[in-house]
Order: structure tokens, then C-alpha cells, then sequence
């Protein structure tokens, strides 16, 4: 891989990485609701399960697409149903300071399992791919995985610590439910494209 096509990569991972979607939105909303400390596992299982899956992506997965065409269907529609679920819970997460709260901080394995369900996850595991290991050789899938493993962990991060300076002026219940159902309705709008698309 050349100097050039290893920094468009790059710059190809910070920006899709580091630009809203869904797991930036929910850890902002995290990072706001339960705390940096509290959210490491989300995080985790974000860099960690979107670097498998592009592995996973890049050595077969596509191919799965182009040979039953209504498994891009299923998984659409699974997305949709699952991220209006998790806007629901955002919207209603109470807070951390309260006894009484309503949410919980995802977990690692939640976290790592929503990239397959998650559109903006694939849109990038796929075009990551396509673009820049279009032979599909384990070397050339196994690279793009790890600059999108050392890329994301710190962007995504960076919604956490978002979400956590927000905590000092989202002091009020009203103000935080506020951010709350604000989040819940960015994440339902970022499913546009893929309802429209």
C-alpha cells in the first residue's frame, strides 16, 4: 500500500469515524447520562466490534449481499427496528445521580454487536473495502481493519468526553431530559438516508 492510498485511508477513517451517526450520538448520550468511567465498555466494543466486522466484511460478507440481494432488506429493516428502540431508550435514560435511574450503560457486547445492525457501520465497513482492499487478500482487509482500529477508539472518545463536559449544564432533570429526547431524535434522523436510500 502506498504512502497516498494509506492516507486517504486515514483520512477516510477519521472522517466517517469521527462525524455523527449513531454510535457517536449514543455515546454522547452515555458520556452525558452515565459518565467517561461508565461508558469505556460502549467504547470498547465499538472500535473493537467495528474492526471485526470489517475484517468479517472484507473477507466474505459482501459477497452474501451480492448473492441473496434480500439480505440487505432484512438487515435494513432490522436497523430500523432496533435503532428506533435504542432512541427510545435514550430518550428515557434518567439520571445517574438519581436513585431511581431508568438506563443503563450499554455494555461491550452490546456495543460490538450493534455494529452489524448499525447503517453507518456498514456503509463505511463497506466502502473501506471496496476502495481500498478491492482484491480482498487477508493482508490487504487486515490493514484497513487496523487503521480503522487505531482511528476509531479516539473518535468515537471524543463524543464521550462531549457528553460528559455536558453534564455540568445539564444539572436540571428538565434540561437533561431535554438532551435526552434531543439525542433519541438525532439518532431517528440519522436513519434517513437509509430509509430513503
Amino acid at each position: 500500500m502506498t504512502y497516498s492510498i494509506l492516507s486517504a485511508l486515514a483520512v477516510f477513517a477519521f472522517v466517517s469515524s469521527i462525524t455523527p451517526g449513531p454510535n457517536n450520538l449514543m455515546l454522547m448520550a452515555s458520556g452525558a447520562n452515565f459518565g467517561f468511567r461508565r461508558s469505556i465498555p460502549h467504547m470498547l466494543g465499538i472500535g473493537i466490534g467495528f474492526t471485526l466486522m470489517v475484517v468479517m466484511v472484507g473477507i466474505g460478507l459482501m459477497g452474501v449481499f451480492d448473492t441473496f440481494p434480500v439480505a440487505h432488506t432484512i438487515l435494513k429493516v432490522a436497523s430500523i427496528v432496533y435503532l428506533l428502540w435504542l432512541a427510545w431508550k435514550i430518550a428515557n435514560a434518567g439520571s445517574p445521580d438519581q436513585g431511581t435511574t431508568s438506563g443503563t450503560p450499554m455494555t461491550f457486547l452490546q456495543a460490538a454487536l450493534f455494529q452489524w445492525v448499525n447503517p453507518k457501520a456498514w456503509t463505511m465497513a463497506l466502502t473501506a473495502i471496496t476502495l481500498y482492499a478491492p482484491d480482498r487478500s487477508l493482508l490487504a482487509v487486515g490493514f484497513v481493519a487496523a487503521v480503522f482500529g487505531v482511528i476509531n477508539l479516539p473518535c468515537v472518545s471524543s463524543w464521550t468526553i462531549m457528553g460528559q463536559q455536558m453534564r455540568r449544564l445539564l444539572n436540571s432533570p428538565a434540561r437533561l431530559a431535554m438532551f435526552n429526547w434531543t439525542m433519541a431524535g438525532l439518532l431517528v434522523a440519522s436513519l434517513y438516508p437509509v430509509v430513503m436510500g
